[in-house]
């Protein structure tokens, strides 16, 4: 817990590049308080931490305390209208959200600044007097049921829960923390219990003031907002709950030495090694796990996934503490297996030993210490300055278990070099010790027990030191060894100089080859840029073969550059490599001072690209499983793949890509790569600490190593090649729709995707349909999903598409089947037809205010202002004042404009009015399907069967890009 008495000034210590304020309080019910202070934020945001979790259900009530966690969101006596709380945070730009982990449960808002005071108040209501009525407790249980419904085929939520069965039955670790019907209804109900009534009790018992801890963000001085915490807060009761954190040891020796084979849901292999060890909360600053951490999980040569990589038995690793509390907690190594790397189990983890025993042999190694050190304090001084919501959370995350001075740092900086305490942890990794959970569809039919919550089949077996130690003898050296020192640690971390304050990027330079886009920081005062370069290729997506031909490159590029590189994304320079529809894009970004070295070894790459055979057929294994567990996607994750697939031009179907991947063999990438570059164009943007000379000479140096020299790699494109991702153009009037059953029967699930289609950018009509989403997205929710109970998965939101606007309802269920919600949502319009016409002037200004504030909320990293601008550029758009002539629009915009804007394009039966629905049925709905494929169709409903055949048959919106070619270097310097 936080140490300092009531009040009294502690030190807090903050980033040399924070401007924020920082109060620590406490009020007189004991409620532990610290106040920011930030003036130039557009978002307030709060936090509030209560020192429970799941380990604090009793017995026979699983999942009473994420209960609580969604029964408090409903209403209290202060605001005692349902949802009102949720509904006000929405429709005054902000989001609200919680969640419950073992020892703790986190409820957190955001909001536009000037209604931050009353969302707080109405916030504090959810821990003064929350209302828990019975209509509402029986809602809630269900949908906490759809939860869990919704993980039952996730395997990260089987495996995890399958680890901790494997523990003591009489310690909290091993309960099923989620909930569901079973736990909160049927099984209390045979017991005599009243469900609400043990919840009150609960929260009774373990809401009290002194086991909270709450953060406020607020644009006020520190004064001001400690008056307002005071004022609201100090309600909150206090029933002086002593806290207990779980001291006692989940695994005995009979939980130790074990192996268990396990079946996943998907395709694949997988192998956990887990230890108990001591917390790093105990030994922060000494960060032993995060020192054994950042070398068992190392990438670069020499490493452990080095090795295993190079043999072709791992495609990834990672390493680091992981679940559970105060008093305990594992270290996990975990790797993703190959086909080979599963035939040779024993060897990898006979490697993952050797290294251990390396490290052990070494000792722990000060200088090792000392550069991880100085990595953490730079990314802690210089870290770009992050969301109010997401800062909130995780200081207050962090006052549970730091003292105050420590409350922003956590655990992230290690400054005290112990040898003893890294070795004392390191000597815990042993095979005296260990658990390992091996992951295999090959396991399916051969194991002869199974996990009650998830029933996720498995074996168990006791295994020695003596048989690992056997392993160790037989498995290959590999030459392990530690890291060398990282060259790419910045040094130079100054702040170059700006003479020209621009507002937005300038086309920099131009060329056949390429256009530069330019914009440095005049805002953030950070050691850091951003270089993306789009690689726009003609030939990435003309074809099946082509496309995933151009993946497999993609993918094959990453492998190869990984050794090379982690160095860099350890020090705080990173980079990403992604295919698209018209070619791929790298990027990178981070310090600045080595950003030219990084770049220059990723084009080196590009341009002396080798298949190299082991890794081509490591990587083909690979893309073939994630096209096998496709049909292990969440139902409305299928049903957005059969919406891009009409949509989309330039798409194919996984089935094509699949049979394509089967057949391919490492000739037609050797052929495919030289034919990729062989035509292509550059549309790059550099961004931040970067001046205007080293952008262009970077660029420069692309530009020479692709189209230069005696036998040049790549020719600039003709007019005629170039074009940009384009979907069709739905008819007005029509309702289109698509169904299919579930491609996974095990799946009771279906999930209906409502796609509206509505226009091509433009400020006018964007503006009336954003201003719509705000007003519709809490209502819908409320309506669908906490009234009607459809499905835990709902939302309502905007779609921007190839540059079109849209609207898209998304909701997955399992006990509606996607025409019935289909109705609930043509109902729920025709509702809201009505509440738009109710609204009065005074709230419908409101609303505008709302969104205005959000438009006009300000960049807070590069990150995010390199994002808004790189997407007016790659869309083709260039309208870089968009937030300044989309507010003006929205100023202009009365409520008849938008009623009229509802009635043309969104209501049921508008005369423009293009929509799209994707339904897929569960296996509880089978009967409806065969019975969807049977009913008549009804008037201006367009079934479709065929879906490239219809893709075919409808035109296209036009491209956003228009006559790019022809710009002028400088040209939108006024923009």
């Amino acid at each position: 817990m936080a140490v300092g008495k009531a009040n009294e000034p502690v030190e807090i210590f903050k980033a040399r590049s924070d401007k924020r304020e920082y109060r620590r309080i406490v009020l007189q019910n004991s409620l532990e308080v610290l106040l920011i202070s930030d003036p130039e934020t557009d978002k307030c945001a709060a936090s509030m931490e209560v020192s429970v979790g799941y380990y604090s259900d009793p017995k026979g009530l699983e999942g009473l305390a994420h209960f609580l966690e969604h029964m408090l969101f409903y209403a209290s006596e202060k605001y005692p209208v349902e949802n009102s709380y949720s509904k006000y945070i929405t429709q005054h730009g902000g989001s609200t959200n919680a969640f419950t982990s073992s020892e703790r449960t986190n409820f957190y808002f955001d909001i536009n600044a000037d209604c931050f005071e009353e969302a707080l108040d109405r916030f504090a209501q959810f821990f003064v007097k929350p209302l828990m009525s019975p209509d509402a407790t029986t809602r809630e249980i269900k949908a906490v049921d759809s939860e869990n419904q919704n993980n039952l085929l996730s395997d990260g939520h089987r495996v995890y829960q399958l680890q901790k069965h494997l523990s003591s039955k009489d310690h909290p670790y091993h309960k099923f923390g989620t909930g569901n019907w079973d736990t909160l209804e049927v099984r209390p109900k045979a017991r005599g219990l009243n469900t609400r009534e043990k919840l009150l009790k609960f929260y009774k018992e373990n809401y009290s003031a002194n086991l909270m801890h709450l953060v406020v963000y607020s644009k006020d001085c520190l004064d001001k907002a400690q008056t307002l915490v005071q004022s609201i807060f100090q309600e909150v009761p206090n029933t002086n709950r002593s806290y207990s954190p779980v001291t006692d040891q989940p695994c005995k020796s009979e939980h130790l030495q074990i192996l268990v084979r396990a079946v996943p849901i998907k395709q694949g292999h997988s192998l956990r090694l887990e230890w108990p060890i001591i917390p790093d909360l105990t030994h922060y600053k000494e960060g032993p796990s995060l020192y054994l951490s950042h070398l068992i999980g190392h990438e670069g040569e020499g490493s452990l996934f080095y090795i295993l990589k190079k043999l072709g038995w791992a495609t990834s690793l990672s390493a680091g503490e992981s679940g559970g509390g105060h008093h305990f907690s594992f270290f996990e190594v975990y790797i993703s297996l190959t086909d080979a790397g599963h035939d040779h189990f024993e060897d990898v983890v006979a490697l993952v030993f050797k290294y251990i025993h390396l490290l052990r042999q070494a000792g722990a190694r000060k200088w090792i210490f000392d550069e991880l050190s100085a990595i953490s304090e730079t990314n802690f001084h210089y870290q770009d300055k992050s969301s109010p919501i997401g800062y909130v959370v995780y200081v207050a995350s962090n006052m549970q278990f730091y003292p105050p001075i420590d409350w922003l740092v956590g655990s992230s900086l290690p400054s005290r070099f112990s040898p003893d305490i890294i070795e004392a942890v390191l000597n815990d990794l042993t095979p005296q010790n260990v658990r390992i959970f091996w992951v295999s569809t090959k396991f399916d039919g051969n194991t002869d027990s199974m996990e009650p919550w998830y029933e996720t089949a498995y074996s168990l077996e006791k295994i020695t030191s003596s048989v690992i130690e056997q392993w160790m003898e037989k498995a290959p050296d590999g030459n392990l060894h530690l890291p060398v020192p990282n060259m790419f640690i910045p040094t130079d971390l100054s702040i170059k100089t700006v003479s020209n304050k621009m507002n937005f990027p300038v086309l920099l330079r131009k060329s056949p080859y390429s256009r530069l886009w330019y914009k440095p920081d005049t805002l953030f005062s950070m050691p850091k840029g951003y270089c993306i370069i789009d690689f726009i290729c003609p030939q990435s997506r003309s074809s099946p073969e082509s496309a995933v031909l151009t993946c497999i490159f993609v993918r094959l590029l990453k492998d190869y550059l990984n050794d090379y590189a982690y160095d860099a994304e350890i020090a705080g320079l990173g980079y990403w490599i992604s295919g698209h529809c018209s070619g791929f894009e790298v990027t990178v970004s981070g310090y600045n001072h080595k950003m030219r070295i990084l770049l220059e070894k990723v084009i080196d790459r590009i341009t002396n690209f080798k298949v190299e055979p082991d890794r081509f057929f490591v990587i083909k294994e690979l893309f073939l499983k994630q096209y096998q567990n496709v049909k292990f996607q969440q139902p409305y994750e299928q049903a957005l793949y059969y919406c891009s697939l009409i949509l989309r031009e330039h798409s194919w179907s996984w089935n094509d890509e699949i049979e394509v991947l089967t057949n391919l063999e490492i000739e037609d990438l050797v052929k495919f790569y030289p034919l990729l570059l062989s035509r292509t164009f550059l549309e790059c943007y550099i961004a931040g600490n970067i001046d205007s000379k080293e952008a262009v000479s970077m660029i420069q140096h692309v530009e020479d190593a692709l189209y230069k020299g005696s036998q040049p790699l790549s020719r600039a494109l003709f007019a005629s090649e170039h074009s940009s991702s384009r979907i069709i153009n739905l008819e007005e009037s029509k309702n289109y729709f698509y169904a299919a059953e579930g491609l996974n029967t095990s799946d009771e699930n279906s999930a209906l995707v409502h796609y509206i289609q509505v226009h091509s950018d433009e400020y006018i009509k964007n503006v009336k349909l954003q201003l719509f989403a705000l007003i519709a997205k809490q209502p819908a929710f409320d309506q669908l999903r906490s009234v009607e109970q459809l499905g835990y998965i709902t939302s309502l939101s905007r779609t921007s598409d190839a540059g079109v606007r849209g609207l898209q309802l998304i909701v997955q269920s399992s006990v509606k089947d996607p025409r019935y919600i289909e109705s609930r949502f043509q109902a729920f319009l025709k509702t809201l037809e009505t509440q738009l016409h109710d609204m009065s002037d005074d709230e419908f200004k409101k609303k505008v205010n709302a969104l205005i504030d959000i438009k006009l909320e300000k960049f807070k990293n590069l990150p995010e202002e390199t994002n808004f601008f790189w997407w007016e550029i790659s869309s083709g758009t260039l309208r870089f004042d968009r937030i300044e002539n989309e507010v003006a629009a929205l100023k202009q915009i009365t409520k008849t404009d938008l009623i009229n804007f509802f009635n043309e394009y969104v209501n049921v039966g508008a005369p423009k009015r293009k929509s799209l629905s994707l339904q897929v049925f569960g296996s509880s709905h089978s009967s409806e399907f065969k019975s969807e494929k049977v009913d008549p169709v009804e008037p201006n409903v367009v079934q479709i069967e065929d879906i490239f055949c219809f893709r075919r048959s409808r035109p296209l919106h036009h491209s956003l890009k228009g006559d790019l070619v022809h710009l002028k270097a400088h040209d939108v310097d006024h923009q």
